[in-house]
């Protein structure tokens, strides 16, 4: 697949500040989410990371993806997101998450599997960590280059030994009205559920996010955790998960419940599928102006395209 970028030397607004950047190590280090494995890097071309690495950096010293993108600021992150279970406007949810208590907090994780367990946060941190420069793009056809903090969700997935018979994964987020005021809206089936087939979330490339440039997941960005996947519409990466479930069943999820004929259950990005309300084929990079191709899968064709060989992804949308 040849991939296309538009590289440009980002204005001093959209640089990454270096004392956000430097700080991630120390707060690594008192969260002990630091290993001999953990490395900040795009992915490799096998969806698996290097042993060893250096930091993908821009001559300016902001952080780039793989395609040379710089990395989006630390506060257009977080000050620019979808997240309807506190307010469909943008730009009025950081201020409308000041006040959640993402602690404490336990995950349970179970269904089909041979080993059920509800996990602490805290044994979250043990796992093996990674960080890892992803884009992020939206139906709605804008996107951002976002440095995650977090771990392959198929180490969780393998500890609890999914059954033969499992084939997906349904996520499940907190039901809370009075922790989240957008839940009250009837219009909406909450809580806010996601799934994926079984072999979606054991790709390397599927996290669950912990964290932002290094430091604890923002209220805003889905704290304490989140899940990633980056080839597929940002809608799917479900946020503040309370429970994990492996199932025989295709999952039903919000979005596919509410507008079946707008958000598909795999939702991968795809230039040549239109949203009805809104084309595909180009995006608009926070903090650029003008527009940008959009990439099949989102640029991870190389690590994902087999996993849908011989599908129709018109229909599968």
């Amino acid at each position: 697949m040849e991939r296309k970028f538009q590289h440009r030397q980002p204005p001093s607004s959209e640089i990454t500040p270096q004392s956000v950047y430097l700080s991630r190590r120390e707060w690594l280090k008192m969260a002990g989410l630091v290993s001999t494995a953990s490395v900040l890097a795009a992915c490799t071309p096998n969806g698996t990371l290097p042993s060893s690495t250096t930091t993908s950096a821009a001559p300016n010293g902001s952080l780039v993806d793989e395609f040379g993108n710089p990395a989006n600021t630390y506060k257009e992150i977080t000050h620019y997101n979808n997240y309807y279970e506190f307010s469909t406007d943008k730009q009025a949810v950081a201020r409308l998450t000041e006040n959640f208590q993402a602690s404490p907090w336990a995950i349970e994780v179970g269904g089909m599997v041979h080993k059920p367990k509800t996990y602490d946060y805290n044994e979250l941190l043990k796992f093996e960590q990674v960080e890892r420069i992803y884009r992020l793009r939206c139906v709605e056809a804008w996107s951002m280059v976002i440095p995650w903090t977090g771990f392959e969700l198929n180490k969780l997935l393998r500890q609890v030994e999914p059954l033969s018979s499992a084939k997906y994964v349904k996520f499940t987020a907190l039901l809370d009205p009075k922790k989240f005021p957008g839940q009250r809206n009837r219009l909406y089936p909450w809580p806010y559920t996601e799934g994926l087939r079984l072999d979606e979330a054991m790709h390397p490339l599927t996290l669950i996010a912990l964290g932002v440039y290094g430091q604890p997941l923002p209220n805003q960005n889905g704290a304490p955790l989140r899940l990633v996947v980056p080839w597929k519409y940002g809608f799917k990466s479900i946020k503040a998960i309370i429970k994990i479930e492996l199932t025989d069943i295709q999952p039903t999820t919000l979005w596919s419940t509410i507008a079946p004929d707008e958000y598909g259950f795999y939702a991968n990005v795809n230039p040549q599928v239109d949203h009805p309300r809104w084309s595909q084929r180009t995006e608009r990079r926070i903090g650029e102006l003008g527009r940008r191709e959009t990439l099949m899968f989102n640029g991870y064709a190389d690590e994902v395209a087999p996993l849908y060989a011989g599908m129709d992804l018109r229909a599968n949308y």
